[in-house]
């Protein structure tokens, strides 16, 4: 399968540079008036550097599309600014930002080849033939699209119809490039394969802003240098993936990116960012960063979450020291790992996912030991 070519090293961060390429200063969306009002976008504050790519992740109606939108011109904000490169662009018309976007349909014409797909945006700016043609022959071959120029969509791949449409994007050298849900229309082998070329696109393009709309944590994890966290129509946590991954703020985050176990513990003693806590009557370690909301310690007593991600998690025997007793719900092989789902005896209501290595064979209904690692995990304030 061809590649992206790639060129250089992406090394930019945020705070590398003084003017951001994006900002959302508190941008609101709303459709209706009064108590009849749907938000579909609320207060959202973000600034993106050049070079930097920023996933928007989220479930479905959580507000990362709108955002992208706002940006592109196709959404107008009820409320707020976007600005590109300084310039207020809010009531720019979208041909007219310099923004390249790639959306999950492709968006070709189907009447038009894939030169002259690529094209449009170009002779939309009046650009003399010959440097189209140029331009055109360029990013078709940094797409790895090159001798595809006279076909029609129809008769291209799903993936080769997405590079054409990331092609058409690149062709007017835009500052900033939007890609909202581009892999979602592909199968799962290719969306692999596709993900790859993103990652050495973005090492081609050190200059250029990237806002990438996804509700798969995956790509999210592999292109992003930060992941904005969005649900209700909100920005609820935005930080660089590891430290999403390792500490999340909330206990949404927590969930969402990753699929967590959220324990309910009670906090004792606190040294540093490390606490003792206590999880059905058995006192583990854990480490206790600064909690979200503005709390500044946890105080003892206080009840919280642990966050233990299910390969940390260990199955024992029952009679095993300090483990939690527990009946199998569900086993579900998952080619690598089998994951159980299980029902703590001593916490009603409570089920943790564990991932056991290979195909392991357990019954469902049967009882099994679980042992919590030390440190146990991350808290994470309750009710975040």
């Amino acid at each position: 399968m061809a590649q992206i070519k790639a060129a250089g090293r992406h090394t930019t961060r945020a705070s590398e540079t003084a003017v951001p390429a994006i900002v959302f200063d508190r941008v609101g969306v709303r459709y209706g008036r009064g108590s009849d009002a749907a938000h579909a976008l609320i207060d959202f504050n973000l600034r993106v550097a050049p070079g930097e790519t920023v996933a928007l992740l989220g479930p479905s109606g959580s507000g990362k599309s709108t955002a992208l939108g706002a940006l592109a011109g196709f959404v107008r904000p009820s409320s707020g600014a976007v600005r590109l490169d300084g310039r207020d662009i809010t009531d720019l018309p979208p041909a007219k930002r310099g923004i390249g976007v790639v959306l999950q349909s492709y968006a070709l014409f189907p009447h038009m080849r894939v030169a002259d797909n690529v094209a449009f945006g170009l002779r939309a700016q009046r650009v003399p033939r010959a440097q189209i043609a140029d331009r055109v022959t360029e990013v078709l071959e940094m797409v790895g699209m090159a001798g595809y120029g006279k076909r029609l969509p129809r008769e291209l791949s799903g993936g080769q119809q997405q590079r054409v449409a990331i092609a058409r994007a690149l062709a007017i050298r835009p500052r900033v490039l939007l890609l909202d849900e581009p892999l979602a229309a592909l199968d799962a082998q290719l969306r692999q394969s596709m993900l790859a070329e993103l990652q050495q696109l973005k090492e081609s393009l050190p200059d250029t802003a990237m806002l990438y709309v996804t509700h798969d944590q995956s790509e999210a994890l592999a292109l992003a240098d930060r992941i904005v966290v969005m649900n209700n129509a909100r920005l609820m946590d935005v930080d660089t993936a590891e430290n999403l991954w390792r500490r999340p703020p909330t206990s949404f985050t927590a969930a969402f990116l990753g699929g967590a176990n959220l324990i309910p513990c009670t906090v004792g003693r606190v040294i540093g960012t490390s606490a003792l806590v206590t999880v059905s009557h058995k006192t583990v370690s854990a480490e206790a960063p600064q909690p979200a909301a503005g709390r500044i310690d946890w105080a003892p007593g206080t009840e919280a979450l642990l966050c233990i991600r299910p390969h940390a998690l260990r199955v024992v025997s029952l009679g095993e020291r300090d483990a939690l007793r527990a009946t199998v719900n569900a086993v579900v092989w998952r080619g690598a790992v089998t994951r159980l789902v299980l029902a703590i005896t001593s916490m009603p209501d409570q089920l943790i996912e564990i991932d056991v290595p290979g195909h392991a064979r357990f019954q469902v209904g049967s009882e099994v030991g679980v042992r919590i690692p030390e440190p146990a995990g991350v808290l994470v304030q309750a009710g975040s």
